[in-house]
C-alpha cells in the first residue's frame, strides 16, 4: 500500500515559530519589569538561536533527502508492512518516540554525538528561540530510526512523525507555562521536565531525555522532577554567539583532545566515551603509595 504524501511540517510551522517566539518575548519582557525572575530574551542569545535555526532548516533540505533515501532502501529489504493504517500509526507513535529518547539518551552520553547535540543546550536562556537552537550536524540522527524502516514502516510516515514529534517539542521550550494538570505531568513531556533537561544544575544533568512522552524516563531511571530552579546551559558556558563556533566548538574541542599524545584506547576515549571523561591522571613520585614494609626479622634464638 502507497502511503500518503505528507507535506513537510516543520516548514510549514515557520510562520507561528515567528509569531510565537516574538509574543512570548513581549510576555516575558512585561513579567521581568513586575519584577520575575524570569530568565527570558536577550537579543544576541536569540539572534543566534534563530540563526541556528534557519542553518538547520538549510541544511536540512539536503539531508532529509538523503536520510529518506536511506530510509526507503531498508523498506524495500525487508519483507515487513505495517500499512498506513490507524493501528500502523499508533504504533509508529510509540515506536518513534522510543527511538528519539535512544537517540537523546546517546547524544549526551557519548561525546561524539554529544558535539552534534551540544548546540541545543549551549543558551543560557530558556524560551522558544531556545527550540529552534539546533544542530547543523544532523546525520549523527540516522542510524535511530533505521530500525523503523526494517520494521516496515513507510519512510513517509517515518518522516511524518519525527516532525511531529519536534513541533510538540517546541512548545514545552519556554518558562511561561508552569506544571500542568497531574495526569498529563506522569505522561507527558512537559514545560517543567523540560527546564530540567536543559538545566545544568548537578541533580538534572542528564535527566528527562523524553520527546513527547515521559513514560520512557520513568521505566529506564533517568526521570528527575522540577525542583530547585533551573540554571540553565552547559558546565562550562560558551562565551560567544557567532553561529558558527557554536555548530563546531565541541568537535574542535574533539579534535584537540584525540591529537593529544597517548595510546589509541585514549584516544578513542576521548571521542566516543562519556563527555565529562578525562584519563586518569599518572601518580607523582610524591603521591606515589610507599613501598610494603618488610616483615620485621625474627627475634634470635637464645643459644643453649
Amino acid at each position: 500500500m502507497d502511503a500518503p504524501h505528507i507535506p513537510d511540517l516543520i516548514a510549514l510551522a515557520i510562520p507561528v515559530f515567528a509569531l510565537t517566539v516574538v509574543a512570548e518575548a513581549l510576555w516575558v519582557k512585561k513579567q521581568r519589569d513586575e519584577g520575575s525572575p524570569m530568565v527570558g530574551h536577550t537579543l544576541k542569545d536569540t539572534a543566534a538561536s534563530l540563526s541556528m535555526g534557519l542553518g538547520n532548516v538549510a541544511i536540512n533540505v539536503l539531508w532529509k533527502g538523503v536520510a529518506f533515501a536511506g530510509y526507503l532502501a531498508l523498506y524495500h529489504l525487508t519483507p515487513l508492512r505495517m500499512g498506513t493504517g490507524v493501528l500502523a500509526w499508533v504504533l509508529l507513535f510509540l515506536a518513534d518516540d522510543l527511538c528519539y529518547y535512544a537517540f537523546h539518551r546517546v547524544h549526551h552520553e557519548s561525546r561524539f554525538f554529544w558535539a552534534s547535540h551540544v548546540v541545543h543546550h549551549s543558551s543560557q536562556h530558556y524560551n522558544l528561540s531556545t527550540a529552534l537552537r539546533q544542530t547543523w550536524t544532523p546525520p549523527t540522527s540516522f542510524v535511530f530510526w533505521a530500525p523503523l524502516a526494517l520494521l516496515g514502516f513507510h519512510p513517509v510516515l517515518i518522516v511524518a512523525q519525527q516532525s511531529i514529534s519536534l513541533l510538540y517539542q517546541y512548545w514545552i521550550h519556554t518558562e511561561a507555562i508552569g506544571r500542568l494538570p497531574r495526569p498529563l505531568e506522569w505522561v507527558l513531556n512537559t514545560p517543567s521536565h523540560h527546564r530540567v533537561h536543559h538545566a545544568s544544575n548537578p541533580r538534572y544533568l542528564d535527566k528527562n531525555y523524553a520527546g513527547i512522552l515521559i513514560v520512557w524516563d520513568r521505566l529506564f531511571g533517568t526521570f528527575e522532577p522540577e525542583g530547585e530552579k533551573p540554571v540553565y546551559g552547559l558546565t562550562k558556558n560558551l562565551t560567544t554567539f557567532n553561529p558558527v563556533r557554536i555548530a563546531f566548538h565541541e568537535f574542535a574541542a574533539i579534535a584537540r583532545d584525540a591529537s593529544k599524545p597517548g595510546p589509541l584506547k585514549q584516544r578513542l576515549s576521548y571521542v566516543f566515551r562519556n563527555p565529562a571523561w578525562k584519563p586518569e591522571a599518572p601518580l607523582t613520585p610524591a603521591a606515589q603509595p610507599p613501598p610494603p614494609a618488610s616483615p620485621a626479622p625474627e627475634a634470635a634464638r637464645p643459644s643453649v
